[in-house]
Parts: structure tokens; sequence; C-alpha cells
């Protein structure tokens, strides 16, 4: 199943579930019990938003072997962590502001997971029972500031740094599935998810052994090699195979 977040004329956000470019609503708790009405609405008459509202967005850093050594850095012997906070979420097709502090800010195309059910001390082996699904994402980021302020939170926390969506695919298998970002047009970045270092289930587990994840919570998971810089007037695409396609263009901000 493909679960939306959609408005429609002006009203609050609503979930709902995709079927042939039609939009059924989605009553009740999405994370608990619900259930789906008749796909009938036509997805091109809603505006979809971010697919999810995380209580907090983990993300893993230098996962791929091939992008730690493009950015000069070795492999973590564990994943590395770090959080976006959730003021800088957009949604697919809303615009990535470049902000005026920074003189180069990057794109990284992910494979994002989306928690399901409260957990704590996950085993691998159980993850799966606490996963609603995945998504793409887009881990915007001012390299030069994350360069020289050794913490990270403001080279990935600027407003539109987080992007996501379009929907949730609770089907989606993501053993082996290609991650690509396309700069107008110009491949920049592909690899296959089981290039990571670590993957989903020692991820989950990892990141619950240190705090409680909450239904709806984010973890994108990690960038391929490819990182490159976005300017003012860019489209970037992150395609991810078997998902579909994010899809955001870029601006200088003020402009």
């Amino acid at each position: 199943m493909r679960i939306v977040r959609y408005q429609q004329d002006g009203e609050a956000p609503k979930f709902g579930w995709l079927l042939d470019e039609k939009v059924g609503e989605i009553q009740g708790d999405l994370f608990g019990q619900y259930r789906r009405r008749d796909a009938k609405t036509p997805l091109a008459d809603l505006k979809l938003v971010a697919p999810s509202t995380p209580t907090k967005i983990v993300c893993v850093g230098r996962n791929y072997v091939e992008h730690a050594k493009e950015l000069g850095n070795e492999v973590p012997k564990v994943p590395l962590i770090f959080l976006k906070p959730p003021s800088s979420i957009i949604a697919n097709g809303e615009t990535i502001l470049l902000p005026p502090q920074s003189a180069q800010v990057e794109h990284e195309a992910e494979l994002v997971v989306v928690i399901g059910k409260r957990g704590r001390n996950i085993k691998p082996e159980d993850t799966k029972g606490y996963i609603l699904g995945y998504t793409i994402g887009n881990d915007v980021t001012a390299r030069d500031l994350q360069k020289t302020d050794g913490q990270w939170t403001r080279a990935k926390g600027f407003d539109t740094f987080c992007s996501f969506g379009p929907w949730i695919d609770t089907d989606f298998d993501p053993a082996d599935a290609v991650v690509t970002c396309r700069v107008n047009g110009q491949m920049r970045q592909m690899a296959s998810t089981r290039d990571m270092v670590f993957n989903v289930s020692v991820l989950v587990a990892y990141i619950s052994s240190v705090m409680t994840l909450e239904p709806g919570d984010l973890i994108f998971t990690g960038t391929p090699a490819g990182v490159g810089e976005l300017n003012d007037g860019d489209e970037v695409v992150v395609e991810i195979e078997g998902l579909g396609a994010l899809k955001n263009p870029v601006k200088a901000e003020g402009k």
C-alpha cells in the first residue's frame, strides 16, 4: 500500500491511500486501528504534503563506502548518527532554499525508513514489525558549514533542508534497490541499497538502543557517492527503484 498525506480545498491534511492515481481517505489512527475508504478522488485534484509528521529525524552519515571516501573520511565502525529538526521538512515539489550563510549547498539522495510502532532496544530480527514503510529523501547539506562547524546541526538543519515523499510504501523491499539523483537531468548519484555499510535492520536496532523511536519518526539511511552542489534555478530529482521520484526546485533565499 502507498500512503499519502494530502490537502483538499484548504482543509487540514489527511492520510490516504493511493490506487491507480486515485486516493481514498484513511479514517482512524494510521498507526493503530483504521479503515480505508474507496479510492475515488483523482490524485491530480489533491495537494500532497510531507507524508509523515515525525517527532525526530535521525540521519546516518557515511553509510556508503564510496561516499565516505569522496569526502576524505573513514568508514565508521558503528553507525554515525545525527538529527535534523522537523522544521526543516518540505514535501515533494516544494522549494529548497539556499541560505545566504552557505556558499556550498549539496544534495544527498537517500532511502528513508518510516517507523510505525513505538520501540526501544529493538532486536535486529524484530525490526520489520516496527517499520511502517519507506519513502524517498534528500538530506540537503551546507557542506562548507559542515566542515567548519565540526558539529553538523547548522549544516543539516536549515529550513527546507529535509525533503521527503511523495508517499510511504508499506510493501517496499529495501535489500537491493537503485538510488539515483539527477540535477537538471544530469546524473549525479547512483548506487544500490545493498551497498550500505549498515543495513536497515542494523540501523533501526542501533538507533533504538540510544533513543525511543516513535510512530512517524524518520531514519535517513545515508547517501551514495556523487554528492554535488545545488544552485539557484536547479531542479533536483531523487529516484529509488520501486518507490518513485522526489522532485524539488532550488532557489536562492530572498529571490
